[in-house]
């Protein structure tokens, strides 16, 4: 789905548009349409999404004893292959909770990262380790699933990559078939760093701008193999997409999400979802707390946004997205179950815990 012209030109629009601070490019108020007043939306329903992807909400499948077990974000949550779910927090007392599918709490344990937020889950021989992200710290480290360091990653001032002027606030990892690991700077200076299986660098590409090859806010990276060939998706939530990119770096394709600032793409079977941490009605009618859920096809073309306004398309083109019932504040990371069940992590939402989607 490579970026039409038209399509492009919106796309650098709404990059400088909210660069700037301002509301909405001309043309795009059209567009909000379906956005109720604040005042007059709907409460919380218990069911939501759209067509083939509808959920029962289980407001409270997470929660804890605050006073024993505390979160202040749940950043990102992950499903090891005993069926366990590892979430991680910037709450040092606990950065990894682990539940069962009840929402039952198994074990925690930590790390004491202050700002602990990226957490992938990669195969490595008969086992399974853990990447975590810290960009408070600006470190990127390898575990067990116990919570053992294995390695440090290098930083690019480390690297000569970087000026000391250059900030570095990692905040997540990929890991290639190959064991090569992606680094997203997504809230430092917007380069994603190719490191091989061993942790030595091999590359890094992107940075900040509106052109093609470029993020603002390269938030997440994942490796997506559904059309074969595995390829890297990168986020850029400023942008309100997902680019796409070879595993040497090369750009090659932008999927456009016009309304969902995005965290990062999750990749289950043929579909894809994603956390959308807040959506345009930041900006249209000062609603900071309105993330939905998105998720795409095999095609990449948007099915379903939990939370959100029915996806709808001109044509190729998807129109404006926004968050439609008060489900949720910020989505900022969702994890799919066996079952399909998606568990979505919040940030800014209070210290509450992951609500529970449960498919129908």
């Amino acid at each position: 789905m490579q970026t039409s012209a038209t399509t492009r030109r919106s796309f650098l629009k709404l990059g400088a548009t909210l660069t700037t601070g301002t509301c909405l490019a001309p043309g795009w108020a059209a567009a909000a349409s379906p956005v109720l007043p604040k005042s007059s939306r709907p409460p919380a329903p218990d069911v939501i999404g759209h067509g083939d992807f509808r959920y029962r909400v289980h407001r409270n499948w997470g929660a804890l004893d605050a006073a024993r077990t505390p979160v202040i974000n749940c950043h990102e949550m992950v499903q090891d292959r005993k069926g366990r779910l590892l979430m991680i927090t910037d709450e040092p007392k606990n950065n990894i909770i682990i539940y069962d599918r009840s929402g039952k709490l198994l074990a925690t344990w930590t790390l004491q990262l202050p700002g602990g937020h990226g957490l992938t889950l990669a195969d490595e021989g008969d086992g399974e380790v853990l990447w975590l992200c810290d960009p408070q710290e600006g470190k990127v480290l390898k575990t067990t699933l116990a919570g053992k360091s294995i390695r440090t990653l290098p930083t690019p001032h480390e690297l000569g990559l970087y000026t000391q002027d250059m900030p570095y606030k990692p905040t997540e990892t990929a890991v290639a078939p190959n064991g090569d690991v992606y680094v997203a700077d997504g809230y430092g200076s917007q380069f994603v760093l190719q490191f091989d299986a061993q942790g030595h660098f091999l590359r890094h590409f992107g940075g900040k701008g509106n052109d093609d090859a470029q993020f603002d806010t390269v938030h997440g990276v994942t490796i997506d193999t559904r059309q074969g060939a595995p390829t890297l998706l990168c986020t850029s939530r400023v942008h309100n997409a997902f680019k796409r990119f070879t595993l040497a770096g090369e750009y090659l394709e932008t999927i456009f999400l016009p309304g969902a600032f995005v965290c990062r793409p999750v990749i289950d079977g043929d579909t894809l979802y994603a956390g959308v941490c807040w959506s345009r009605l930041r900006y249209l009618n000062q609603t900071p707390d309105s993330g939905f859920v998105t998720i795409l096809d095999r095609q990449n073309r948007v099915v379903s946004n939990p939370g959100g306004t029915p996806p709808r398309y001109d044509g190729d083109e998807l129109q404006l997205m926004v968050q439609a019932q008060p489900v949720f504040k910020h989505c900022h990371d969702v994890c799919v179950d066996r079952d399909q069940n998606l568990y979505v992590c919040q940030w800014n939402a209070d210290h509450t815990y992951p609500i529970m989607l449960e498919r129908i």
